[in-house]
């Protein structure tokens, strides 16, 4: 329903300035039939209002708790990463199935109402922009996520087609250089091609400076990653990013739609590959707007498309850093520390650094040593003790003057402390063999149990973790079949052992 200042303009369009009906369409973005209503309209008495009352929508009742659930759960969430009435209503129907058989208006009505108990607030939509064939904007999103129980404020990369409204998402931990270029590329070789023009906010990842007539001065990485896949970029003015609307909108119905409620798993790599795959199941829907599926409008969307180059494009920046004299170097102006090797003590190390990694390389640009990437803007630490281990191994005896011995766990330093001067090269080499196996959280944990038993020794810590970590075959024990004959019981008679003994002791005598 318009409001009167609409229908006001409206009518003020077509009595005073003489616009006929297809221009007021055009230009207010309403329907010919709305329009056509209200200029024939002439009681403009107010209708008497209905006695509001709370609805109680009975068939929802065996699910009203697990809705107020979810809704109530997402008080904990970030405000546009909350259920929908139609996530609501998926979720329902994927869980219950032919068992559940209320309609998508019963359950908006009711998450409608249940939404403004307890949040009381409504949302504004935006119109899609219109582009051809081939086109496509990026924006970015941000959600949060649960990888390995621990919880991070993600950002998520959203490519759209607004001619198809196809849209496609990855999941990141950081908004960074790395993070964009991975993501595009990995949507172009999902889909085999690049679009032939990308819509782009002013970000600083790839706008470094934007001049009065309208051109921006381009990041030279931006740059050799456009020249690479041969697309144009295109900019929205500053500070109007709705002139992007399709990929605004996208944003939003990928977060609810994707990432409500929010997402747990064990891999980001492998979560990204779903996403994709999620992606592709939602173009069976019927387009907004336009006849057909979004599926197959957007095989137009994809004949359109720029050939991939022949060589992968590697989503990385390469750095040399000095690391300190434990070996270890700092980025994110000093927030993350990274360990290399005690041999890499205060010199110069290449460091390539992507969206999921930080790999230390060696002259040869070999690797010495890969770290999962750390992000947020606070203190945090990555060690890989494989290397210290190695080398500590082979000089056991200077162990407590490098420092490194108070940055190892406690029941390593205990463990370390019982050995003899003689054994702790062994010791040590011995748990980075175990890291080696299984990872130093497991090796420390051997360590641990081996302190319980006091044992010390390097082959009771080997048995110990082969107990612990190893998967051992159980076998079923061996039946043996009913006609196989009974033994009797043996008993054995030791007296002939007994007359033996006697005499030996008599000849020795």
């Amino acid at each position: 329903m318009l409001t009167m200042t609409q229908v006001h303009d409206i009518r003020k369009m077509f009595f005073e300035e003489g616009k006929n009906i297809s221009e007021i369409a055009r230009e207010t973005k309403r329907d010919r039939k709305t329009i056509r209503f209200y200029l024939e309209k002439d009681d403009w008495n107010q209708a008497i209002p209905a006695a509001e009352t709370a609805a109680s929508y009975p068939k929802l009742t065996p699910y009203k708790t697990e809705i107020d659930f979810w809704l109530m759960e997402d008080k904990k969430a970030k405000h546009k990463q909350r259920h929908t009435a139609k996530r609501v209503y998926d979720r329902l129907v994927d869980k219950y199935q032919s068992e559940f058989d209320c309609s998508y208006r019963t359950v908006a009505g009711y998450v409608a109402m249940k939404k403004k108990e307890i949040f009381g607030k409504k949302q504004a939509g935006r119109l899609p922009l219109e582009h051809i064939p081939g086109e496509a904007q990026l924006d970015f999103g941000s959600a949060d996520f649960y990888e390995n129980g621990t919880i991070y404020s993600g950002k998520y990369l959203n490519l759209s087609f607004p001619y198809s409204n196809q849209g496609y998402t990855q999941l990141f931990k950081g908004e960074n250089q790395e993070c964009l270029f991975e993501g595009m590329k990995t949507i172009f070789e999902h889909i085999g091609g690049v679009p032939t023009r990308i819509w782009f906010d002013n970000t600083s990842t790839i706008v470094t400076k934007v001049m009065k007539n309208g051109e921006r001065n381009l990041t030279s990485d931006f740059i050799r990653f456009m020249e690479h896949y041969r697309f144009e970029a295109a900019f929205c003015n500053v500070n109007a990013g709705h002139e992007k609307g399709n990929v605004e909108g996208k944003v939003g119905y990928h977060r609810r739609n994707m990432l409500v409620p929010i997402p747990r798993f064990q891999e980001l790599k492998e979560f990204n590959k779903n996403l994709l795959k999620q992606c592709e199941q939602d173009a069976a829907r019927d387009h907004y707007r336009k006849e057909g599926t979004i599926k197959d409008l957007h095989q137009q969307d994809r004949q359109a498309l720029l050939e991939l180059p022949s060589a992968a494009f590697e989503a990385c920046r390469y750095i040399t850093v000095r690391t300190n004299g434990y070996g270890r170097l700092l980025l994110n102006n000093g927030l993350h520390e990274y360990s290399v090797s005690p041999k890499y003590a205060n010199c110069q190390v290449l460091v390539k650094v992507t969206a999921f990694d930080v790999t230390a390389l060696d002259e040869s640009h070999r690797e010495i040593v890969r770290h999962d990437r750390l992000y947020g803007d606070h203190k945090q630490q990555s060690m890989q003790w494989l290397p210290y281990l190695t080398q500590l191994s082979r000089f056991p005896a200077a162990l407590k003057y490098t420092g490194i011995y108070q940055m190892l766990p406690e029941p390593v330093q205990h463990y370390l402390n019982k050995c003899s001067k003689s054994d702790k090269g062994k010791v040590l080499a011995a748990i980075a063999s175990l890291t080696t196996a299984s990872g130093f959280a497991k090796a420390v944990e051997t360590v641990s149990t081996a302190l319980s038993y006091e044992a010390t020794d390097v082959d009771s810590l080997v048995n110990l973790h082969n107990r612990l970590h190893s998967k051992v075959l159980q076998l079923e024990p061996v039946k043996l079949p009913a006609y196989l004959p009974q033994l009797d019981k043996y008993i054995p008679n030791l007296a002939a052992y007994d007359k033996g003994l006697m005499r030996a002791g008599e000849r020795e005598c």
